[in-house]
Order: C-alpha cells, then structure tokens, then sequence
C-alpha cells in the first residue's frame, strides 16, 4: 500500500508508505490519498511519512514515456488530493520529519498546520526542473518574495526559517511525544466546536472583515443550535 491509514480512539494517521522510494507521490498514491480521506470518520488526523524522508516529491521516473494528456491528468489528481486533504473538516497536523520536496510540500502546507523535526528541510525544485508547481498554496503562506525564491534557486528550507517564515509552527526534537501531546489537548474540546472553528478561519481568511465576521456568527448560531455551547449539552 502506497497510503496506510490508521484508526484508534478518534485519531486518524495517514502515512506516506513507499519509504523504498523516499515516499515519492505517484499516481498510485494520489488515488490513495483520495481515498484515505473519503473514509475518514475521525477527531483528528496526522499526516507522516514512513522511512528516512516525508516525501522527497513527484515520482518523475513514473513519467518516462508518458504523453503529454497523461502528464495533465496526472498533476489534476495530485491536486485533487492536496485539496482533499485540505477540506477535511476536522484538525489535521503534519509531522515533517527529513526532506518535504515539491509534493511533499504541498501534502504538507495542505494540512493546517506543520510540526517537523530541526532535520526537516523544505524545498521547491520545480522551475530548476523544468516544471511548474507549488506556485499557489506556499506564496499564500511564505509570502511571494521567499516564495519566489525557493522557486528560482530550488534551495532548502530548514525547519527553523519554515517556523519563522510562517511554513511550520513548532520545531521539536520528538514527533512522537508532541503527536501526543496534541492528540490529548485537541481531543479534550468540543470536536463541533474544532469543527466550526477550521471552517471559520479557513473560510473567514477569504472574505473582508464584514464577511468573515457573519462567518463566525453563523458558526455561533450553529453551535448554539446544537446545544453544545461551551461543551454543554
């Protein structure tokens, strides 16, 4: 399996599963995510990557002597599974360990939010390549100036300017016991409340203040309704 996913108590894993090939994104496993995450019944969802490596990018070797319609329905399914990871409606962390290169990224920056290990480099070698991607979701976060030129050099990130530049929001020395420590926070509050809380930020981050605030409100209102407010029943 390219994608394993695992379940207990809540907490979902998704695990990058082709360590033999530094977990590179094929089609295969642009399927697998896709699927993984049609199944997901869950509080919250961690994002890894099994092996040495998160994902050292695309699996370019698969490419070798495909046409140029395989090429564009390839890339439209690795989109579709960073958007899907993206849209789930519950919390869903990264733990970046090793190289997150150009898909690895992207899988990344799709979750809300990034832990990753001093290790962890990042790096965008699509132009150097001869290729275009990861131009829409990393600038959005970076900044288009450092965006531009991870872009441009395809150099490395480390963890520690990912956390400065916004990209990752804790470094820490073990993935398990801060896996952990989230789990155990997170999974105390109200899961509706975490609910509607993603959906209002990722939501209210796309409108003017106005319209971020009815946002909010409608998310109150739903609250409300649910006779949950402040976890009460």
């Amino acid at each position: 399996m390219t994608v394993e996913l695992s379940l207990h108590d809540g907490v979902a894993t998704i695990a990058l599963n082709r360590p033999e090939a530094r977990n590179a994104l094929n089609l295969e496993m642009c399927e697998a995510l896709l699927e993984a995450t049609r199944k997901l019944e869950a509080r919250l969802v961690f994002v890894r990557g099994n092996g040495p490596v998160f994902c050292g990018g695309a699996d370019v070797k698969e490419r070798t002597g495909k046409s140029e319609r395989w090429v564009r329905e390839r890339r439209l399914k690795a989109f579709a599974a960073y958007e899907a990871l993206e849209a789930l409606p519950m919390p869903c962390i990264a733990l970046v360990h090793g190289a997150a290169i150009g898909s690895g990224c992207e899988i990344a920056a799709a979750c809300d939010f990034i832990v990753a290990t001093p290790d962890a480099i990042f790096r965008t070698p699509e132009a150097q390549r001869g290729t275009v991607g990861a131009t829409q979701r990393l600038p959005r976060i970076l900044g288009k100036r450092l965006a531009k030129d991870l872009m441009f050099t395809g150099r490395d990130l480390s963890a520690e300017e990912a956390r400065q530049a916004g990209l990752v929001t804790r470094v820490v020395d073990d993935l398990e016991v801060a896996a952990m420590e989230l789990e155990a926070t997170i999974l105390k509050a109200s899961p509706l409340a975490m609910r509607l809380a993603k959906r209002s930020i990722d939501q209210g981050i796309e409108l003017d203040p106005k319209g971020a605030r009815e946002v909010e409100i409608a998310a109150i209102e739903e609250q409300l309704a649910s006779g949950q407010w402040m976890g009460k029943p």
